[in-house]
């Protein structure tokens, strides 16, 4: 494979764009060294880079495209409300019919609010929750990888730079599946609490009662539940993951899969709650979302779209599906190279991940690299094995040809000891560290 046009393309974005790209996800240094492919074109399930290498991809728009690229529904909905105009001074009749088709569709909540990315609606059920408890703490999961660029969330990770010491002191933390510890938090600030944000479901299953009792003790304590479904929204079941358990928090965000990788979000939840931001409540106001763009009648048409195939087509199940082929596939493969302890699938079918391990089972930035390294150059580019829709069956069988290939090559870096000479350059690196 050559990628001379992509190490061009990436000096010229360095140059430009700090990281050299919008998202520090998809940053080149999350990918092995000359080996970061800028991207062309996707159709599908496939991308082009500009060297013209075609990929089979996973983690489409950081787990964002679930339809694939270039769906025709979401584009011929698209296309339409283009014509249409994209932007007024009032709002549309489609802010009106995307928020009944949303609450139709997620019929836990009582209202939403659209917003363009995740953070602004994360960082607005926050503030909310703080507004209607008048409490200052934000108690977040740690076990959670990602809430928020704003202050309250990344003041907790390495790339604090900016954030004054006394924010960070406004968030804490509790451990996921464990209620004593997080009654304890609650005890050890006492009256403090405003909320409790978690993404309800990790890379494992809720322990049984678990999201029943983290419900139960915010409420004892006076504090708001937030679950954060900009993962498990969609990708999970169409009413997320408060649809799929049976327990509804008192707010909840969504993304990602919602606008198939048009700029959507949304903050949704109890009616006594968002209309604190409204105009029919008598409580002091809170200026919970205002965005120029949140209302964009292409994207929302996008998310209609989305939700209409969901539903029609059933797509959370077949996600499911070509996940658990996907699964079985690398497992054995992996086996059969002597490295199933090593290259390890995790988390629910529709939502992969996978772990590099090294000689004593710990995760390891250069075996990732190697591994990485591998799909690469046999046509598989994704940080993950998040799987889109748009997978086919011969889609899902070249990937596990190229895993069990690079699972070999991962046995010899094993064997060898020296898994340095197997990576071409630097070992990748992670997102959340002081320097670079």
């Amino acid at each position: 494979m050559n990628f001379e046009k992509s190490v061009v393309a990436n000096k010229r974005l360095h140059d430009l764009i700090p990281g050299g790209a919008h998202t520090y996800a998809k940053g080149e240094d999350q990918f092995p060294e000359d080996m970061a492919p800028v991207i062309d074109r996707g159709d599908g399930a496939h991308v082009w880079d500009v060297d013209g290498n075609e990929y089979v991809e996973y983690g489409s728009g950081l787990r964002s495209v679930s339809l694939g690229h270039r769906h025709p529904k979401v584009l011929e909905a698209v296309r339409r409300e283009l014509d249409r105009g994209s932007n007024f001074v009032r709002p549309s009749i489609l802010e009106l019919e995307a928020a009944e088709r949303f609450l139709a569709t997620v019929p836990t909540a009582e209202m939403v609010k659209f917003a363009k990315n995740g953070s602004d609606a994360t960082t607005a059920a926050v503030k909310l929750a703080r507004a209607v408890t008048g409490r200052p703490l934000v108690a977040l999961c740690t076990d959670h990888a990602f809430f928020s660029i704003d202050d309250w969330f990344i003041t907790r990770t390495p790339m604090a730079a900016g954030i004054p010491a006394e924010i960070g002191e406004l968030t804490v933390g509790f451990p996921y599946g464990d209620l004593a510890a997080t009654e304890a938090l609650f005890q050890q600030h006492d009256g403090r609490i405003a909320c409790l944000i978690l993404e309800a479901v990790t890379q494992q299953e809720p322990p049984a009662g678990y999201l029943e009792g983290l419900r139960d003790l915010a409420h004892r304590y006076g504090a708001l539940l937030i679950f954060d479904e900009m993962i498990t929204g969609f990708r999970l079941s169409e009413a997320g993951a408060q649809g799929l358990y049976g327990v509804t928090p008192d707010l909840s965000t969504f993304g990602k899969a919602l606008g198939n990788g048009f700029a959507v979000s949304a903050l949704a939840g109890k009616r006594e709650y968002l209309e604190r931001g409204g105009l029919r409540n008598a409580d002091e106001r809170v200026f919970l979302l205002s965005t120029t763009h949140g209302a964009e009648t292409h994207a929302l048409a996008a998310a209609v779209a989305v939700m209409d195939v969901y539903a029609e087509e059933d797509i959370a199940a077949r996600l499911h599906e070509r996940g658990e082929r996907l699964t079985r596939g690398v497992r054995e493969v992996a086996a059969a190279a002597g490295v199933q302890d090593h290259v390890v699938v995790r988390g629910r079918p529709s939502n992969l991940v996978f772990a590099t391990l090294d000689e004593d089972l710990r995760p390891s930035q250069p075996y990732r690299t190697l591994f990485l390294r591998e799909l690469i150059l046999g046509g598989v580019i994704g940080p993950s094995f998040v799987v889109s829709s748009a997978l086919t069956d011969a889609d899902i069988d070249h990937t596990v040809e190229v895993v069990a290939r690079a699972c070999r090559v991962y046995r010899q870096a094993l064997d060898s000891g020296n898994v340095e000479a197997f990576l071409g350059g630097r070992p990748v690196k992670p997102v959340f560290r002081r320097f670079v």
